[in-house]
């Protein structure tokens, strides 16, 4: 139970990464879950069914909607967690969008929106729940961000222009608040994945000789699942990680190092 009697946040929880990581959580003794999505019929129905799964566990959870590009979407799930449970200790920034596009004719929209969601959304919600975490008791608590290895490699897609620099400031956002609020007891990394099967690549990974290509990229032979990045979410979050912090985990299957 590496999670037991933790209260954790996740954003984008509805499906994908931060569906996997709500349920991991409870699975390791989450006491509480902050569950945000975005609120449109889709997600609201995710959640929904979420919700219904998680109480089978016995943790207990409570949904926030809201466009997270929005700050006040921030303000309000902070505000609704600690109505109800007091407390946040762990924080998963999870909430992204990648609309692919060719980078000379992507309109300006494309790119403000693709920013706005992934890297404002991320310091809103991180900064709202670091001021959550500085004032309770006791102080402090972990916050875990979820980049890509896109930050650290370009060439991985080339209608990612516009989401990969979003994804290098969500690294670079974590390794400056691991300085800024390591003195209130609060740890700040990153989760860097590899090629993950979601809905957020599935047009991209529909075709077959792409699919192929990527997974023959990674040394393990097989593209990502989200169940494989809630697992080292999960060990950031818990007291086993107490001593780090300013951290990128790459959680890849071997793509990064594999050059074929």
């Amino acid at each position: 139970m590496l999670l037991k009697d933790k209260i954790v946040a996740i954003t984008g929880s509805s499906r994908g990464i931060g569906r996997a990581c709500a349920i991991e959580s409870a699975k390791q003794g989450a006491k509480g879950l902050i569950l945000h999505y975005y609120g449109d019929e889709v997600t609201t129905n995710e959640v929904y069914a979420l919700q219904n799964q998680l109480s089978t566990t016995g943790c207990n959870s409570v949904i926030i909607p809201g466009d997270i590009a929005n700050q006040e979407t921030s303000k309000e799930i902070v505000k609704e967690g600690v109505k109800a449970f007091g407390r946040i200790d762990v924080l998963v920034s999870n909430a992204g969008i990648c609309p692919f596009w060719d980078f000379l004719s992507m309109p300006k929209a494309i790119w403000e929106h693709t920013r706005q969601v992934n890297l404002d959304g991320s310091f809103y919600i991180v900064q709202e729940v670091a001021n959550q975490m500085k004032e309770q008791e006791p102080q402090g608590g972990s916050i875990i961000a979820i980049s890509s290895i896109s930050a650290l490699s370009a060439c991985l897609n080339f209608s990612q222009s516009h989401y990969t620099p979003t994804k290098a400031g969500i690294l670079s956002l974590m390794q400056s608040c691991a300085v800024a609020l390591g003195k209130y007891n609060i740890r700040c990394n990153a989760v860097l994945p590899g090629t993950i099967a979601t809905d957020i690549n599935k047009d991209d990974l529909s075709d077959p000789e792409k699919r192929a290509y990527m997974e023959k990229r990674t040394a393990l032979g097989r593209l990502g699942a989200p169940e494989d990045i809630a697992g080292p979410v999960v060990f950031l979050a818990s007291d086993l990680a107490r001593y780090i912090t300013g951290s990128g985990l790459l959680v890849d299957g071997g793509l990064f190092v594999n050059l074929q």
